[in-house]
């Protein structure tokens, strides 16, 4: 028996990417991104068929539902369920989704290298290749997965807030910084904390009208999910920035933002993720610096004098 459904004389990527188009298919964008923040909470056949469909997306865009089932060890049934896990009405809709985006992806050049190993030996031309298009891909794949109205909501807490207090390890503690910088330049009171002493501290003294914002790529960093509770429990608005949408964090968060990270050989998640959450919070900054323009102007004019007389003159000489 032909499956016709298998064959189609110019590709079966592209004739679904236009199919989905054609349908309306509008969630489409993300799906990958969706599918990997979702998959660490997928158990048994499930796991199995999300860890299938990010090991080789194309194969998945061209394959039945049965094919995909044989391939991944499960059921027809299984895909089913595992369709309807991430948000899709059946395996039509999820298919079409990742056909659009693979076609999309390939148009603009972010396949080329990601998911390949970077061998010791490789050149950096094909290493900076292959970062650029990771990440590249995070960039759009958070972008699609962001939530604008969640970015709002934390703009007008954070644009009327009292106090700011943002919570990090390792290198989210990095990312945090960065944004306290920012924050203050505009002359929010904002503050970051890595010792988990001091940040409790902080954090116990927080109270209604003040904002707690947690960074962790994977929402499990115990740390930052202790401190954000002590900040919420005294009434401050929490905010979580992470990639796992139903990660402890984001569970007790008023506010999730969400980011996508696509990981390369020495690059795993946690590192490949600070620039897309370095994104999520520029567009934070720049949409509370937005909702105090005057405010926000005038520090940032102060700020700039102030350390202007520190600038190296054109020059001069050590």
């Amino acid at each position: 028996m032909v499956d016709h459904e298998a064959e189609t004389p110019r590709g079966t990527a592209v004739v679904d990417a236009e199919a989905a188009e054609r349908r309306g298919v509008l969630h489409t964008d993300g799906v990958l991104a969706r599918v990997r923040a979702g998959a660490g909470e997928l158990t048994g056949a499930l796991r199995r068929v999300a860890e299938h469909v990010l090991s080789d997306p194309e194969a998945t865009a061209r394959a039945t539902i049965v094919e995909l089932a044989e391939r991944s060890g499960t059921s027809p049934a299984t895909i089913t369920r595992f369709c309807r896990a991430m948000g899709f009405d059946g395996y039509a809709d999820l298919r079409l989704g990742i056909a659009a985006e693979t076609g999309r992806a390939r148009s603009a050049g972010w396949t080329v290298d990601i998911g390949r190993e970077i061998q010791p030996g490789d050149p950096l031309e094909r290493v900076l290749g292959q970062i650029m298009a990771a990440d590249t891909r995070a960039m759009h794949d958070t972008a699609a997965l962001l939530d604008l109205a969640e970015v709002e909501r934390a703009a007008v807490a954070i644009a009327g807030a009292s106090r700011v207090n943002i919570f990090g390890a390792s290198g989210s503690a990095l990312v945090g910084e960065e944004m306290q910088f920012s924050l203050h330049r505009i002359g929010v009171a904002a503050w970051a904390w890595n010792d988990v002493h001091e940040g409790l501290a902080s954090a116990a003294l927080l109270g209604p009208g003040d904002v707690a914002l947690g960074i962790s790529h994977t929402g499990q960093t115990r740390e930052t999910i202790e401190l954000l509770a002590e900040a919420g429990s005294r009434g401050a608005a929490t905010v979580a920035l992470t990639g796992f949408p139903r990660s402890p964090l984001a569970e007790l968060a008023d506010i999730v933002l969400l980011t996508a990270s696509q990981a390369t050989t020495f690059r795993p998640d946690a590192l490949s993720a600070r620039h897309p959450q370095l994104v999520v919070l520029d567009l934070l900054y720049v949409a509370v610096a937005q909702r105090t323009h005057a405010r926000a102007h005038a520090a940032f004019l102060r700020t700039a004098q102030a350390v202007d007389g520190h600038k190296a003159a054109r020059g001069a000489t050590a």
